[in-house]
């Protein structure tokens, strides 16, 4: 008996199954103290909440994306029959991830900093996610719900409806977004071999930039570009400089000229 998986249920639960996957990776590569942006001492005394609670906050959040992509994949569901080109060419793959990236940047970017902005929406919904003062891999998802419907599960659908992405498509593109994700948080460097580090300007240092005090009204870009920063002034320029035990991030002091 043949038990078939939708490409609508892959693109659901496959970003979930990587989610812990490659957060276990990371939590392995910071067990040394080599590559960390904060030190492992700081993490555990600088945090606002346990890493149980983190843990108890994401499975809920991806229970609740995973219960509503569902239902919006039900909803938005094509049939076969109407799908003109069901293996779309590599140039056209790359256009709708090109166009998908900018379009959750562009959600990411500006609801991101509305955020901040706005002292009620800061107080009651984001400010969750800042507790987490040392990012680490598996608390990217850690946030209110609220703010991680928005974030996820509408900045995804408008990037797949406005790119054209199929469910198929849409796999793999969730799947590559979430890595990203878990990357930018996972408080560590590694300048040599890691792509994200290297192509990114976009990266764990810049958005651990954001996740300290000095930062939170800058580096709201997520999860891969930088353009809306700087068009829009809210970029903080900073070095990393090499320490004995990892790596700092160090703002320039005359970042507001850039």
């Amino acid at each position: 008996m043949n038990f078939a998986v939708s490409d609508e249920l892959l693109a659901t639960f496959a970003p979930i199954v990587l989610y812990w996957v490659f957060s276990g990776i990371y939590a392995l590569l910071g067990s040394s103290e080599n590559h960390r942006l904060h030190s492992k001492i700081d993490e555990d005394e600088k945090n606002l909440v346990s890493k149980r609670t983190v843990i108890k906050v994401v499975l809920l959040v991806q229970a609740i994306q995973a219960f509503i992509s569902i239902i919006l994949y039900a909803v938005t569901r094509k049939d076969s029959k109407d799908v003109a080109d069901p293996k779309p060419s590599l140039m056209v793959l790359t256009r709708q991830f090109v166009i998908s990236m900018l379009v959750l940047d562009t959600w990411h970017y500006f609801f991101h900093r509305t955020l901040h902005l706005n002292k009620f929406l800061y107080k009651h919904i984001h400010s969750q996610h800042h507790r987490l003062v040392v990012p680490y891999a598996f608390g990217a998802l850690y946030a209110h719900p609220l703010e991680s419907l928005s974030f996820q599960v509408i900045g995804g659908l408008l990037a797949a409806l406005i790119s054209g992405m199929s469910p198929r498509a849409s796999i793999f593109f969730f799947s590559f977004a979430t890595i990203k994700d878990l990357d930018d948080h996972c408080g560590l460097w590694f300048p040599r071999w890691n792509p994200f580090h290297i192509f990114f300007r976009n990266n764990s240092a810049f958005h651990d930039v954001h996740h300290q005090l000095y930062g939170s009204k800058y580096n709201f870009g997520q999860p891969f570009f930088v353009h809306w920063d700087k068009i829009l002034g809210t970029y903080m320029p900073y070095t990393l400089d090499k320490k004995a035990d990892g790596f700092k991030a160090r703002t320039l002091k005359d970042y507001k000229d850039n």
